[in-house]
């Protein structure tokens, strides 16, 4: 689902134009819908006189059929709903969403794109879920609950947050090598101990090493000859956010009433991420904005990368070709990650909400989607899982995850005490400000333009994107 996150952003770009449909505030309740009920479902089943609800979902064959299990699942235990999984191809899912909006035929219920749910519900397609939970019932955890002028409107199915992951084979290797003790060298696995922005840089550096054997401190070392890098941070623009937070800035202030990425705070971590190589050459010229562990620690000549925890179902697990350990990130002034995962909405087009919810809040409980969370590829999203010990342990001892008390401590503790939202949970557009920003920093990345430069250089451009979205 995440990896997917470059092409449904661009996707959603065509969004606002494509729209026909209007409302104030994107979270109505009454309007009428195109729900039936006595149908077929797609395995042939009959569905009876239960209320169909039909859920859209975009993957390949498997991920559909491992979607559909989910449902059966459900609806064996259903006598009132019926849902049915509508598969829409991953390419046009966006284009077919809006092509539904236009003609009034949108499903029930959907998965969507973290950056589209703020812009469906802004356009009055999407259903106020205030309601799915009870007073006293435990809820989501706030920070990856969408809202629309506080509203929700929508709950990631899953939790992700961001990590430093590391590649201990290669770790051991080099500080054997430089005579080095790996303790010190070592990502901390709490935040209480997390590096300094300045003691990370180090680190790095004594760990990128030329094809002479000397390290990146040393006078003589050859920056045109690496042999072992010792970082690389992901740097898709949805992720670069974490260093500005962590920097006392970010792009947006915390109630999304102003773009702030051209002051300082914001600027100087954008800068730092490109002097990693530029500057220091302990972290990989850069190619690709899509730096993902597969293409970074699955090298096997990165020492240390970040991405986020998703990573250890859909990459790394039992299954990597190397032993690899997890850490926090280091930090600029606040010590925190940002957390996400894909959303899945009720359509304000419903004929039946009250179905619809009961559904996603089926779908959203940790029992009913186990075996992404024990794979690794999911984390819960209710509180419980995160302070409950019983729970906490029932999700990460298994042969999937790295070494528990490891994971405890730089995961599930870091995503609940240090984990701030992501930006597409309250502001709208992001899509659109990401594509921007991503074309500012790529001459930063290459050297052409500093932060600086770049920043103003087109900050009129993703205030404006901002403004015409909030």
């Amino acid at each position: 689902m995440i990896k997917r996150k470059i092409a449904i952003l661009l996707a959603a770009i065509v969004m606002l134009s494509l729209i026909t449909l209007s409302a104030c505030d994107g979270t109505n309740k009454d309007v009428p819908s195109t729900g039936t009920t006595g149908t077929e479902s797609s395995g042939g089943t009959s569905a009876d006189e239960r209320i169909r609800i039909t859920y859209a979902q975009w993957g390949n064959e498997t991920e559909t059929a491992a979607c559909q299990a989910v449902a059966d699942k459900f609806n064996a235990q259903q006598d009132k709903i019926y849902v049915e999984v509508l598969k829409i191809d991953y390419d046009n899912y966006i284009a077919k969403l809006n092509t539904m909006a236009t003609a009034g035929e949108l499903p029930d219920t959907a998965i969507m794109s973290e950056a589209g749910v703020l812009t469906f519900a802004k356009n009055g397609l999407l259903y106020d879920i205030s309601e799915m939970y009870e007073e006293n019932e435990a809820k989501p955890l706030d920070c990856i609950t969408f809202k629309n002028n506080g509203t929700p409107v929508a709950y990631s199915a899953a939790n992700e947050v961001l990590n430093i992951w590391y590649n201990i084979d290669l770790l051991k290797e080099v500080c054997e090598k430089q005579g080095l003790d790996i303790n010190q060298f070592t990502p901390p696995a709490k935040a209480e101990d997390a590096w300094s922005w300045d003691e990370f840089v180090r680190v790095a550096q004594t760990l990128t090493i030329d094809v002479n054997g000397r390290n990146a401190l040393d006078p003589n070392f050859d920056p045109n000859n690496v042999d072992i890098y010792g970082c690389c941070v992901n740097i898709l623009p949805w992720q670069l956010e974490v260093w500005c937070l962590s920097n006392g800035g970010g792009f947006f202030n915390k109630d999304g009433t102003e773009c702030i990425i051209n002051q300082p705070e914001a600027v100087e971590a954008l800068q730092a991420i490109a002097d990693l190589s530029l500057k220091y050459h302990c972290a990989p010229p850069v190619s690709t904005a899509a730096t993902a562990l597969s293409t970074s620690l699955g090298t096997e000549k990165i020492v240390m990368a970040t991405d986020g925890a998703w990573n250890v179902g859909t990459y790394l697990g039992p299954d990597a070709n190397f032993e690899y350990g997890v850490g926090v990130l280091p930090y600029f002034k606040e010590k925190v990650t940002i957390c996400t995962g894909g959303p899945n909405v009720v359509f304000a087009t419903t004929k039946h909400p009250e179905e619809a919810m009961t559904w996603l809040k089926w779908y959203y409980q940790e029992e009913n989607s186990w075996d992404l969370i024990e794979n690794g590829t999911w984390m819960p999203i209710l509180e419980s899982w995160y302070t409950n010990s019983e729970l906490t342990d029932k999700w990460i001892n298994n042969k999937n995850y790295p070494e528990a008390g490891m994971y405890k401590s730089a995961v599930v503790d870091y995503a609940f005490n240090n984990a701030v939202s992501t930006a597409w949970y309250y502001v709208s557009g992001t899509d659109v400000f990401n594509a921007a920003l991503d074309t500012a920093m790529s001459y930063v990345w290459t050297g052409d333009m500093t932060a600086r430069e770049a920043i103003n250089k087109y900050y009129d451009e993703l205030n404006r994107i901002f403004l015409e979205n909030n």
